[in-house]
């Protein structure tokens, strides 16, 4: 009778526990799933600041800040943070710099005396006034992703400008640099 007892008391144990081990394998299950959808929510942001701040180099012509793929391999919220974290930067660096280009303040001076940013009259295109061939020396990117200069931001535009500045001044720009005070007169 005693081991009859002591069976019926282990079987009562035994249904009584077994929800719980449910339960437990179901929060260890939850957690699991739970720190799967931060990793790749992470890396989701990673990937977004990452191809933001390339955009920028991009637009100001610089290179790739390189990208080992490194945060995909670590299975770690802390280090995905971390390098979240450090693309976010990167991004507002670029940003920063990119809208705000060097001879920023000359550039729309000049644009206000030539055409809308959105000029598409041939022979020149664009609120700095560019040509097929200045456009294909020194946007030739831009030019073939997204046709003649009328079709490119401002800030594009305006870096196109900074890289011909750098060889030629403000030459290209003779009569419209002059009302500006940029080049002397006569």
């Amino acid at each position: 009778m005693r081991y009859a007892c002591l069976l019926a008391l282990l079987g009562t144990l035994a249904v009584a526990l077994s929800p719980q081990a449910t339960a437990h394998q179901q929060g260890a299950t939850h957690r699991q799933l739970a720190d799967a959808a931060e990793l790749a929510g992470l890396l989701r942001g990673i990937t977004i600041h990452r191809d933001e701040t390339w955009r920028w180099q991009r637009v100001m012509h610089l290179p790739r800040t390189p990208y080992s793929d490194r945060a995909r391999r670590i299975r770690s919220v802390a280090y995905r943070k971390w390098v979240l974290g450090l693309w976010h930067q990167r991004e507002a660096i670029a940003r920063r710099h990119a809208l705000n280009p060097p001879h920023k303040r000359e550039w729309l001076c000049i644009h206000h005396f030539e055409g809308s940013w959105r000029d598409a009259d041939a022979p020149y295109y664009g609120g700095l006034q560019m040509d097929r061939e200045f456009q294909a020396t020194y946007g030739h990117d831009l030019l073939r992703s997204k046709g003649t200069a009328d079709h490119w931001t401002p800030l594009e535009q305006m870096w196109v400008a900074e890289r011909a500045y750098q060889t030629r001044g403000y030459w290209p720009w003779p009569n419209t640099a002059r009302y500006c005070g940029l080049l002397l007169s006569g």
